[in-house]
């Protein structure tokens, strides 16, 4: 096993200039630093866990929440990227991450659960943010970060701004002529009562009236269940000429309800996701959506979590919003 005075016969420094340089003691130079750290990462080098652990009080884990209804677990590219952000930076600064939870676990007690397994702290991703078992975590003593849900001010969070987003794509689409617009939203949550309020808001602005059977509730990355609204839109007297789907992936399953009726995307009738997933990037055309930057928000949430562990007697809670970008693709086609 490589130790820290086998460091320092390499680097051909004192054995305190390593242990400095490994923790990022500002005592030591950067080029230091980064010399030392760069030779114990060849050398094969591992801190001793047990003995930093008793140092710091620390056990360098934290859990990661992640409920989702439909089963797709990280196949789910836009949670698989925002839980990457998380991972680069925790390994980094090496901690170790355990997830828990998989499919709705209702009112689980995760504040039990984390104080059993001493994680130093928890980053929240998906789940029911009102039953008592995730309210329990947030309001105990434990570190947490959230992620598109806010509960005061005295929490931390990161949030995708899914009200920019919306109204971003429905001004691109509005442009374009459209007036009829349907939205297939997701399942109720905050991001869903922001993305809805931001369309009609941006729909009444242009004094476009949307009428209910326009909307229709989906679960998320719910390609079935998009699949089914869509043939309901289409079936009504006056069917719109632009759908609105919750996540890219939910509007694949739109997308084949139209190549079932003979319409193509982009030419027939035009249609905008959300999220940005690589999938529908690469169809043809490709899909007009919303790209949503997972691995800045997965870095955010760690640096904010990392933080309050770190230093918690300085840390002050936060929101903070991470902008996305319109990617205006090819299935929104201008009206004449």
């Amino acid at each position: 096993m490589v130790t820290l005075k086998d460091i320092a016969r390499e680097c051909k420094v004192s054995f305190s200039t390593v242990s400095k340089a490994l923790k990022g003691s500002p005592e030591i130079g950067p080029e230091t630093t980064e010399f030392v750290k760069k030779k114990a990462r060849e050398m094969g080098y591992h801190p001793n866990l047990a003995a930093r652990t008793l140092r710091t009080n620390r056990t360098y884990d934290i859990g990661v929440i992640f409920e989702e209804k439909t089963g797709v677990g990280l196949q789910h590219e836009y949670f698989a990227s925002v839980i990457s952000g998380i991972q680069s930076v925790a390994f980094k600064k090496g901690y170790d991450m355990t997830f828990i939870g998989g499919n709705s676990l209702q009112n689980y007690d995760y504040y039990s659960h984390a104080r059993a397994r001493s994680y130093d702290g928890v980053a929240i991703l998906s789940c029911d943010f009102s039953s008592s078992g995730i309210i329990d975590l947030i309001t105990s003593e434990i570190p947490t970060v959230t992620l598109d849900y806010s509960f005061d001010d005295n929490h931390s969070s990161v949030l995708s701004d899914s009200a920019a987003g919306i109204e971003e794509l429905c001004e691109y689409v509005i442009s374009n002529g459209h007036s009829k617009i349907a939205m297939i939203h997701g399942e109720k949550t905050w991001v869903t009562e922001q993305r809805v309020e931001s369309f009609k808001k941006t729909c009444q602005k242009h004094g476009l009236s949307i009428p209910t059977d326009y909307f229709a509730e989906v679960l998320y990355h719910d390609t079935k269940g998009s699949y089914e609204a869509t043939k309901k839109l289409l079936a009504l007297s006056e069917p719109p000429t632009c759908i609105f789907y919750p996540d890219d992936y939910a509007a694949l399953g739109g997308i084949q309800e139209l190549r079932d009726m003979n319409l193509n995307p982009g030419e027939d009738i035009s249609i905008v996701g959300y999220d940005g997933i690589s999938l529908t990037s690469m169809m043809r055309p490709p899909l007009t959506t919303y790209e949503q930057n997972g691995k800045l928000i997965g870095q955010t949430m760690a640096n904010s979590l990392f933080k309050q562990i770190e230093n918690s007697a300085q840390f002050r809670a936060k929101k903070e919003f991470i902008n996305g970008k319109m990617i205006s693709g090819g299935t929104v086609t201008k009206i004449k």
